[in-house]
């Protein structure tokens, strides 16, 4: 294969990705979403979220608790909800740390249906979140 071949464009390639600054990693961060955000319910799973302070954009995390299934169902659970975060980001990211929790029903979940649902989450994180800072100011 020629080196022109598989050139894309790198700026398109950077918004795809799924930055360590762009995860949620720490267990507190998990705790004080669990605690003190508000939650969104949908057929696939349970979105967490919490705004912040600043404009350092989303941070995303996800439990998969093994009462789901086995590490192989739990990886693929895991994988699938990364990769329709990777491609549903939003481009005016609000502030925010969000925890997803799959349901077992995931599993069986088209792709399509999953990333309307984190579509559809991210949506609802980003209007409750402009709706809460309108009220503050």
């Amino acid at each position: 294969m020629a080196a022109s071949q598989g050139t894309t464009n790198p700026s398109a390639k950077r918004r795809r990705t799924n930055p360590r600054s762009g995860r949620l990693l720490r267990h507190a961060d998990f705790e004080r979403v669990y605690k003190e955000g508000q939650r969104h319910f949908s057929t696939h799973m349970t979105v967490f979220y919490l705004g912040r302070a600043g404009n350092e954009g989303l941070r995303v995390g996800f439990t998969v608790s093994r009462a789901l299934g086995g590490a192989v169902d739990r990886n693929r659970m895991k994988r699938r909800l990364r990769e329709s975060v990777r491609l549903t980001r939003p481009e005016q990211e609000p502030s925010a740390d969000v925890v997803i929790n799959p349901k077992k029903s995931l599993l069986s979940a088209e792709f399509k249906s999953l990333l309307s649902e984190v579509t559809k989450a991210f949506s609802v994180i980003g209007q409750k979140l402009a709706q809460k800072q309108r009220t503050r100011d």
